[in-house]
């Protein structure tokens, strides 16, 4: 009932809804009395000829959503009356009268005697008691003292316990605040890490494109220009060929000519054409292994191995000197004890006789170093030791 009473209790007059209840748009409810002293205090400008307020046309806002209310020429009389809550008001104004009232707290009595009223208190014991237990029960050797001072000297001390807890609370609320911030702080810091790795490897791939496509370009002059060698070389053997071939046509037509003169004629130039087509020493040849690109294989393993070991950078911003020192005597150890890293480049070593190629490998650019975020984070993503030659 008491859940009930409370969604019967009007925003305006804090009572229960007096009849007739009217629904706002907002489905929120009002006593009609209590919308048209709203709607008057919105709208103070309303009046009538003998100067009265009424309230015909005009808005106003709803007490508990603030919705605009716009009223027609009714005015507040115009709304819809909410006849279900007015009878449910009926229904619980009937309980309430047929409800008993309620009962008057008994005082508390002895248990030892019943028709004692409990009116000391035992300080040996701790427990509330009779005067009889006193002078005849089980506490007539213990100490006894008025129930008003030790009621006073109790309420004292719960209200400073209290106040204890108040402030324990208050802190341990602070604590939790506090760890809020900072699981918004390493969440933020998280993030923006992330952001940082990210870019970092962004800017590697794109390195790695930008070598790739420097090492592939590379291959691809020296396989054209060797492509074009050799195909310039087989149309030289391939005219060679067809000269060879008319000579000896002409050859074997000799061979049926009949009349020795004629054919001695004829003879003398072809035999001195085909000891000179004979010979294919003025024809270049391929080198052995010409065909063979092993001298451009890139080298990636060194690269391989610095990538695997790319990791995060400790700061220790509050190291003393001392530290430094031991720290910097750590880093030249780990510095010498790594070996040196250079990018991805082609062997110089060549199998045989190639052309000059004349397209060279874009210089290589170190990417931007990492800025230091504005929160100071404790690690940093570095691939500086990358580009070490």
């Amino acid at each position: 009932m008491e859940s009930l009473e409370k969604q019967l209790i009007c925003p305006i007059c804090l009572e229960i809804f007096t009849k007739p209840v009217v629904i706002l748009p907002c489905q929120h409810n009002l006593c009609r009395k209590c919308a048209n002293d709203v709607f008057q205090a919105s709208n103070p400008y309303l009046t009538t000829r003998s100067g009265s307020t009424v309230s015909s046309g005009g808005r106003f806002r709803c007490p508990s959503c603030r919705h605009e209310v716009v009223l027609d020429r009714h005015g507040v009389y115009g709304l819809q009356r909410n006849l279900l809550v007015e009878n449910i008001i009926d229904m619980y104004n009937q309980g309430s009268t047929s409800r008993p009232a309620p009962e008057r707290q008994l005082e508390p009595r002895c248990e030892t005697h019943e028709e004692e009223k409990i009116n000391i208190y035992c300080v040996s014991c701790r427990v509330p008691t009779c005067s009889l237990c006193k002078v005849f029960g089980p506490h007539r050797d213990c100490m006894v003292a008025p129930l008003e001072a030790v009621c006073t000297q109790q309420k004292a001390e719960l209200t400073d316990c209290i106040s204890s807890l108040v402030g324990t609370n208050e802190r341990t609320q602070a604590i939790i605040s506090q760890l809020e911030d900072t699981c918004r702080t390493v969440d933020e810091s998280g993030r923006r890490q992330k952001s940082q790795v990210c870019e970092a490897c962004d800017q590697l791939f794109a390195r790695l494109e930008e070598r790739k496509a420097a090492l592939t370009l590379r291959i691809s002059c020296e396989q054209e220009e060797k492509l074009l060698y050799v195909r310039s070389l087989s149309s030289k053997y391939r005219e060679h060929l067809e000269s060879t071939a008319s000579l000896l046509e002409s050859s074997l037509r000799a061979l049926d000519t009949k009349e020795m003169a004629l054919f001695l004629l004829t003879a003398t130039p072809l035999l001195q054409k085909m000891v000179e087509g004979s010979v294919t020493s003025h024809l270049d040849q391929v080198a052995p292994g010409y065909e063979n690109m092993d001298h451009l294989t890139g080298s990636f393993e060194p690269q391989r191995r610095a990538l695997m070991g790319v990791d995060f950078i400790k700061l220790d911003e509050d190291d003393d000197d001392d530290d430094d020192e031991d720290d910097d005597e750590e880093e030249e150890e780990v510095a010498e004890e790594r070996p040196s890293e250079a990018p991805p480049t082609m062997t110089s070593s060549t199998n045989g006789p190639a052309p000059p190629s004349s397209s060279q490998a874009p210089p290589t650019t170190s990417p931007a170093p990492q800025e230091e975020s504005e929160d100071g984070p404790k690690h940093i993503f570095s691939f500086s030791w990358l580009n070490q030659k």
